[in-house]
């Protein structure tokens, strides 16, 4: 068991910047799994309706936890794509979680994000290299790119949008220094709890 460890490699303010930066690490992996995690936080009925066209029938949940009148948890249970606005709008802001194969939506995801915190995970392999420190490992190998963000697993709201690599739980710096380099960046701080 375990988590990967997640070293943030590079950071900007342009969203299509750091999406390429992914996408070129992506490049770099010896395999990749067939389906690419989605997360966004979606705050108005805009980004829900822009979303909804990219997801058709994706998965939303309240963003914060809400209860009902006895206490108990409350699921958003509404089919987001074919609510009209006014029922929706107390709703917001909604998170959105969907698993897509890896190909299919990415570039259409970015561009509809609006200004929550949002997330693309590539889970995948990295190739053996006898400089690093560790194996790589399928389990923890890949690479994210984290919008309005600066970790990995979520947090508060940043202008900038960050880009991270994946290694094995127990790190591998070597590794994290030699694909920061790779698409131009550095390692930026110490590691985090991946996924």
């Amino acid at each position: 068991m375990g988590d990967s460890r997640a070293y943030a490699v590079f950071r900007t303010t342009d969203a299509a910047t750091a999406y390429a930066r992914a996408e070129r690490l992506c490049g770099l992996l010896e395999e990749r799994d067939d389906e690419v995690g989605l997360f966004a936080e979606l705050r108005t009925v805009a980004e829900v309706r822009a979303m909804a066209e990219v997801l058709p029938g994706a998965r939303y949940d309240y963003v914060n936890r809400r209860t009902g009148p006895d206490g108990e948890d409350v699921w958003f249970d509404l089919h987001a794509d074919a609510t009209d606005d006014a029922t929706l709008e107390p709703h917001l802001p909604l998170d959105l979680f969907e698993d897509a194969p890896t190909g299919s939506v990415e570039d259409r995801f970015v561009r509809v994000l609006g200004r929550g915190t949002a997330a693309v995970d590539w889970h995948g392999l990295w190739p053996d290299d006898p400089e690093s420190d560790r194996s790589p490992s399928a389990k923890y190998d890949g690479v994210q790119v984290v919008f309005h963000g600066e970790d990995a697993q979520g947090g508060r709201w940043a202008e900038y949008h960050t880009v991270f690599v994946h290694v094995s739980k127990f790190g591998d710096l070597s590794r994290a220094r030699k694909l920061a380099a790779y698409i131009g960046g550095e390692v930026l701080g110490e590691p985090q709890l991946g996924w």
